[in-house]
């Protein structure tokens, strides 16, 4: 094969090589920029998905305390009408005593 054949065909495999190394880079360009655009609506679908679970995990902290609060309101309540009703009762003996002492007191003086 003469020289100047054998160049020619050197340059023109040169430039199909060029050509498959553009493409490739070209495609490996639209691959990254694909997985990038994968990987961002991954990434938003997380935070989407753990916003919601922090707000229906919030929500049900919420009724737990709420449930709570009427509980131990409930149970004072009862404490209270249980405290009222004994002091009631010892309202009574007090005063009781307190005329007893008092008559003591006078029957001593006298």
């Amino acid at each position: 094969m003469p020289r100047p054949e054998v160049l020619e065909r050197i340059k023109a495999a040169e430039s199909d090589a060029d050509e498959i190394i553009a493409e490739a880079e070209a495609d490996r360009e639209e691959r990254i920029e694909a997985a990038r655009r994968e990987a961002d609506e991954i990434r938003a679908d997380a935070e989407a998905e753990a916003d919601e679970y922090e707000a229906e995990r919030l929500a049900e902290a919420r009724e737990e305390i709420e449930a709570e609060k009427e509980r131990l309101v409930e149970e004072g309540a009862e404490d209270r009408e249980e405290l009222i009703a004994s002091a009631e009762e010892n309202a009574e003996e007090a005063v009781a005593y307190t005329i007893e002492r008092v008559e003591e007191a006078v029957d001593a003086q006298t």
